[in-house]
């Protein structure tokens, strides 16, 4: 079976250290700070990834491949307009995360696919031929 494994980003600022020591905290607010949970799963086929990132849109997501490193993330910016009384009052939102996999020379990363639905956000991963594992019947003697 082989392993994924989940690269953390070097920590170059405080305001880096503080959002990834905030970032497995449960928050009401998300001003950037959340990252999805991620399930893996595998079958003969294909590794599965699938990230719970609801009330995003597809086109906000970003998913590369380079030098071995699957990298997915997602950025949104939005800004609220809002008058109240004699003033107006504006607010500046950033929602963004990026995760990271290191992946194994097994995954064909030419042929990676990815589907965003129902606020889940699916990768698939297939293996290489030559790696697929095939049951095989050992009989006894």
């Amino acid at each position: 079976m082989t392993t994924l494994k989940f690269n953390q980003p070097t920590l170059k600022t405080l305001d880096s250290f503080l959002d990834n020591l905030l970032s497995d905290l449960p928050v009401a607010n998300t001003s950037g700070i959340n990252t999805p949970a991620v399930n893996i799963c595998e079958t003969n086929d294909n590794y599965e990834l699938e990230f719970n990132a609801p009330g995003r849109k597809k086109e906000d997501f970003k998913i590369t491949v380079d030098k071995n490193i699957l990298t997915v993330s997602f950025e949104k910016k939005e800004e609220q307009t809002e008058e109240k009384r004699q003033f107006i009052k504006r607010e500046f939102s950033t929602q963004s995360f990026k995760r990271s996999f290191t992946l194994d020379e097994k995954i064909n990363a030419d042929a990676i696919n990815a589907k965003y639905e129902n606020g889940i956000l699916y990768l698939t991963l297939p293996k290489k031929e030559e790696v697929k594992v095939m049951p095989k019947e050992i009989s006894v003697s």
